[in-house]
């Protein structure tokens, strides 16, 4: 039987603790993000564009590790 724990990040070539990590960066930035567009609703004018960057950044880079990670279990 395999450890429920470490299953989903050996997948992607993580241990434990590394996948611990990247997911709590995630968090993070998300809060951040978060913090940011609760001022943009309430102030327009600014961080117009920050949110929605930053998101698209994030996901490409995500998808770039996945393709990386699946390249390496080939």
């Amino acid at each position: 039987m395999s450890n429920i724990f470490t299953k989903h990040p050996n997948e992607f070539g993580y241990n434990y603790f590394e996948h611990l990590w990247g997911a709590w960066k995630y968090s993070l930035i998300l809060l951040g993000l978060f913090i940011i567009a609760l001022i943009h609703s309430i102030l327009p004018f600014a961080f117009k564009e920050t949110v929605s960057n930053k998101i698209v950044k994030m996901a490409d880079e995500h998808k770039k590790n996945i393709v990386n990670s699946s390249i390496k279990h080939q």
